[in-house]
């Protein structure tokens, strides 16, 4: 029997979503992207939001596309998204409202909130998870007394929603339900009592099923819409990073990596998970991943501040592309002014430029002034921050870390990528750029019984793609200090 097949892996960023389609002849998987289509949120008076109807429209039109480049013939569909955001529905099935951005301001102060109810620590060893406002349990915290949460019988992440939209299935996806802060890490379940706790209807909560998971075929006016019959939709690795892990194309256990894009997810996999205190104190998560295993890794800023940067210098008419971003960075002088790029001053949208500005005004540093040396300084501050949550995961899992995979778009940034080689020490090996879409893709071939387990998985990603080595260069030690003054200094102080 021929091992060839077709498989459509919608994938959402927080730029741009797209369809790519994975065709796996039996040695090699290849992808194309057939669609692509800009993801820009909406703010309304009452906050940010997603638009999240264009996302569907967008996706039923990349699974027409993906229909014609198959010719006619696709063996299944993927989704992916971000993590935390969800639609909220009625007992009939429909939206109740749009889903809230994840950087939308609702959220400010709630922690503290939380923490009155249920103590942090208690919530960190249900968890597991690193405590960030943007967390689905705050979004619904913030919700409490709305007439909407009251009306509600399902709540769906983003890429359940849309798969819900598509098959009619209201289900939760693991890898994704485990960065909501609402799952107990330790059992896979919902943890409903700490919900409860929380004044968090735990009813709307649909059930978990694991990435692999055949959710069933289009139904009858999407087939009619795409002109795909009986194609089965497929719950994979939905949480975009997960998906992105699933296809890092390791060799041994003794590496880390880096899903490096608009957030860089720094990390390892561990079989079990890591809720100790000491893992707490680093504000350390534990998500989970294919195959039962854990992603234990930590959510740092990433390119956002970068890609803040260009939006505000394009208002300014200063349009520069992002190669020339990187040829101004590359050409400014090394290791001048440094930023935490997860000071909490850098989460909203907005004048990011002025903003970093501010924050080295704030910490008595000379502040960087045109595009070349504040991308520079971004980037610098990004590979530092790398290392330190690194060296944290390290002395906390008892991991010992040989390797450095880089994969996601950031891969593309060999300046971010020699900076990273660099500043951590490591040897590092980039690619594959489009991981996200071919963990999405091999997740699919996996629920078809086309390929095994997640080492067949890999061995599989290894000979689909290229990679690029980089290794270890220049004295990053002042600079390191100074970083390591900067980010430990005292709260108040910044």
């Amino acid at each position: 029997m021929s091992n060839a097949a077709s498989y459509l892996a919608i994938d959402l960023g927080a730029e741009s979503g797209r369809a790519v389609l994975g065709r796996y002849d039996g040695q090699r998987l290849t992808l194309e992207e057939v669609h692509r289509f800009p993801n820009e949120p909406v703010r309304l008076p009452d906050g940010l939001h997603w638009d999240i109807l264009r996302l569907y429209r967008e996706t039923i039109e990349g699974l027409g596309r993906g229909v014609r480049h198959a010719n006619g013939t696709l063996d299944g569909l993927g989704i992916d998204s971000w993590a935390v955001d969800f639609g909220l529905l009625d007992r009939s099935g429909a939206l109740l409202s749009i889903p809230y951005h994840y950087r939308d301001s609702r959220t400010d102060g709630l922690l503290e909130r939380a923490f009155s109810l249920v103590p942090k620590a208690e919530i960190y060893r249900t968890t597991g998870i690193q405590f960030m406002p943007i967390n689905t349990l705050y979004q619904l915290l913030a919700m409490e007394g709305s007439p909407i949460i009251e009306g509600a019988s399902t709540m769906l992440l983003i890429p359940d929603l849309l798969g819900y939209w598509l098959t009619g299935e209201r289900t939760a996806e693991y890898t994704n339900a485990t960065t909501t802060q609402l799952l107990d890490v330790h059992t896979g379940d919902w943890a409903r009592r700490m919900i409860e706790r929380l004044c968090t209807p735990a009813d709307i909560l649909p059930p978990i099923v694991q990435p692999g998971t055949q959710l069933g075929n289009l139904l009858p006016a999407v087939t009619d819409e795409t002109g795909m019959p009986c194609l089965t939709v497929t719950s994979v690795a939905s949480h975009d990073t997960a998906s992105a892990v699933v296809a890092v194309p390791a060799r041994s256990a003794e590496y880390a990596y880096i899903s490096s894009g608009t957030w860089s997810l720094v990390g390892i996999e561990t079989p079990r998970p890591v809720a100790t205190s000491q893992a707490m104190e680093a504000n350390i998560t534990n998500e989970g991943g294919f195959g039962g295993t854990i992603r234990l890794l930590k959510n740092v800023m990433g390119l956002w501040l970068l890609q803040e940067c260009r939006r505000t210098w394009a208002r300014q008419g200063n349009d520069l592309p992002y190669d020339e971003i990187a040829r101004l960075a590359e050409a400014s002088p090394a290791f001048g002014a440094l930023v935490d790029p997860d000071h909490p001053s850098f989460l909203a949208p907005g004048d990011m430029p002025a903003r970093i500005h501010a924050y080295c005004v704030q910490t008595g540093q000379q502040p960087p002034e045109e595009p070349g040396a504040m991308a520079r300084c971004v980037l610098e501050s990004l590979a530092l921050k790398y290392r330190m949550v690194l060296e944290d995961i390290q002395a906390i899992s008892g991991h010992r870390v040989e390797l450095l995979h880089v994969v996601g778009g950031g891969v593309r940034n060999e300046l971010l990528c020699r900076f990273t080689a660099g500043a951590t020490g490591l040897p590092l090996l980039a690619g594959p750029a489009e991981a996200t879409a071919l963990g999405n893709v091999l997740v699919q071939a996996h629920a078809a019984g086309k390929v095994s387990g997640l080492g067949e998985m890999r061995a599989l990603a290894r000979t689909s793609v290229t990679l690029r080595e980089y290794a270890s260069e220049g004295d990053w030690s002042e600079p390191w200090e100074r970083f390591r003054n900067l980010v430990f200094r005292p709260r108040n102080a910044a």
